[in-house]
């Protein structure tokens, strides 16, 4: 069971958790979006910036929970970096399946930025956590202002 819980919190994870390298809000910003897990207490608020060409040029995040959703979030802000709002879309996809069964064979988007999440499938309850901060960037890209719980 140590090893176990060992692998979750990789030192990515902790090094991430302890301190996060992008929360911050934007104070320009195209849309927004608030997430919460009112099971666990997770909350997120995405802040999104979009370039001249409608890809993401900047995100921002500020974030309140545990370890997994801080560094999902945190992982998030580098992984989305330049995509298109579908390519981002499709990125979060495949994540939710790495997530959901530590598998995704049929993933077209690269996840090396997100690998340190990995193991949260072999933890359920963590998927809400990890997932939070991609519902509310999600959220955000289709409109702004929406609160979403995690699924």
């Amino acid at each position: 069971m140590f090893d176990e819980v060992r692998d979750l919190y990789n030192q990515t994870i902790l090094a991430r958790g302890r301190k996060p390298l992008h929360m911050q809000a934007l104070a320009a910003f195209d849309a927004t979006a608030k997430g919460d897990n009112p099971m666990c207490g997770d909350r997120v608020e995405v802040w999104v910036k979009l370039g001249d060409d409608g890809n993401i040029a900047d995100t921002g995040y500020k974030a309140r929970g545990c370890e997994i959703s801080i560094v999902s979030a945190d992982l998030m802000v580098e992984a989305v970096e330049g995509l298109a709002p579908s390519s981002t879309k499709a990125l979060f996809d495949a994540f939710r399946t790495m997530v959901q069964t530590g598998e995704c064979p049929d993933c077209a988007q690269d996840l090396t930025a997100l690998q340190p999440l990995s193991a949260v499938h072999k933890y359920k309850s963590r998927v809400k956590c990890a997932t939070l901060p991609w519902h509310a960037l999600i959220a955000a890209l289709d409109g702004g202002t929406t609160r979403v719980s995690s699924e």
